[in-house]
């Protein structure tokens, strides 16, 4: 991986692709390259000049442009924002399906440009198209990442800073599982600072309540329904979540993010690419942590394990 030079590839300018570029710009120093790869170039080409024409509001300096696979070359990160949305009366499998049939049309090209970076996928359902590109490029496991529960780790974390009214960057807790209905927040492994939230909970000089806790994981569950219902789409959250895995990445920050990482025998799996926290750094996936599960806990953890699997085998590679 070329740090140095801090190169980054972009696959797909929709809303959610450009939301992560339009928060790498403005957060800056992060990397120094960025190239815009779209089905529709002259979309891209806008998105770049658009971008370029408010650099002089931003932190640092970029060089930003629409390009080709070719410019995949010499990345260190091409991250995968494209997909085809669900058509109606579609199943779910039939959009898996044509998804894989757009990531086979972008991976291929990428990987015969001689890229040697890693691969950072966003598109939905993103465990199922992570397993798909980890599948289709053969890259080592650890260069293979998805977005997975980074976004709903921070809305976890937003929600219970709200209700503790406690700052959400001194609460440590985690949304684990598949990026859908199945996903869990392990309530075992929960901290605000040093204490555990089960002693908070049992106090009875506060009002706090472990239904309290319940409604806060629905909230986390639903909210993508939510917004989509109001506005037709996410993309704010999911493209600040990318600019995080990336900013984690090319700084070597070692930091426990968690995305969507192929587990070896983690939590009893194999084979899956589930949201767990993992440790990210230069050279993607350097550890899966394996959290200490209640019986409970475990077995909504294989139940979300069993879904994704359920999802993949249907799949035609």
């Amino acid at each position: 991986m070329n740090t140095d030079k801090r190169k980054v590839v972009l696959v797909g300018t929709g809303m959610v692709g450009m939301s992560f570029a339009y928060a790498l710009v403005n957060q800056g120093g992060i990397c120094n390259e960025l190239v815009l790869i779209d089905v529709n170039h002259e979309r891209a080409v806008g998105e770049a000049m658009d971008l370029n024409h408010g650099l002089a509001f931003a932190k640092s300096n970029m060089r930003i442009y629409a390009g080709d696979y070719t410019d995949c070359k010499d990345a260190d990160i091409v991250v995968i924002a494209a997909g085809v949305a669900q058509k109606q009366g579609e199943t779910r499998l039939d959009l898996l399906q044509r998804n894989t049939e757009v990531f086979r049309s972008i991976i291929t090209p990428v990987v015969k440009s001689g890229f040697d970076g890693i691969f950072l996928v966003a598109t939905n359902p993103v465990d199922i198209m992570t397993r798909v590109t980890y599948e289709l490029s053969r890259f080592g496991a650890a260069r293979v990442i998805g977005t997975g529960t980074s976004l709903d780790t921070a809305r976890l974390r937003y929600l219970l800073g709200d209700y503790f009214t406690v700052d959400p960057k001194n609460i440590h807790a985690y949304v684990i599982g598949e990026h859908g209905d199945s996903e869990f927040v392990p309530f075992s492994q929960v901290m605000l600072a040093t204490k555990h939230i089960s002693e908070i909970l049992d106090d009875e000089r506060n009002s706090f309540c472990i239904d309290g806790m319940n409604e806060i994981e629905e909230q986390v569950r639903t909210s993508a329904y939510k917004i989509i219902d109001a506005k037709r789409a996410t993309y704010y959250g999911i493209g600040m979540a990318i600019t995080r895995i990336v900013k984690a990445i090319l700084g070597d920050e070692n930091s426990v993010l968690t995305v969507s990482a192929k587990l070896s025998g983690e939590y009893g799996a194999k084979d899956v690419f589930i949201g767990v926290p993992c440790i990210i750094g230069r050279n993607g996936v350097k550890e899966v942590l394996e959290l200490s599960l209640t019986d409970d806990e475990k077995e909504k953890f294989t139940n979300s394990k069993n879904v994704l699997n359920d999802s993949f085998e249907g799949l035609k590679l």
